[in-house]
């Protein structure tokens, strides 16, 4: 019990010094801001442009396949 009250006491005043630090506070909400821009563009980069992606790879698949098929001949 004599240990327990000094380790209340201190977490206390750990966390009353914690809440009072704004330290970092900016850069936490540059990356939310960041994250708030980003996330609806990668929504609608997934969404709509992905199709068109991946058609650009599987063209360029198919002709990388052609070329090999081609060169072992």
């Amino acid at each position: 019990m004599r240990f327990i009250k000094p380790l209340i006491h201190r977490t206390g005043r750990l966390l009353r010094r914690l809440h009072r630090d704004e330290r970092g506070a900016l850069t936490l909400e540059t990356v939310l801001i960041i994250a708030a821009i980003a996330l609806p563009v990668l929504i609608v980069i997934i969404k709509f442009g992905w199709p068109a992606i991946r058609n650009y790879f599987d063209k360029g698949l198919q002709s990388l396949e052609q070329s090999t098929d081609e060169a072992v001949r």
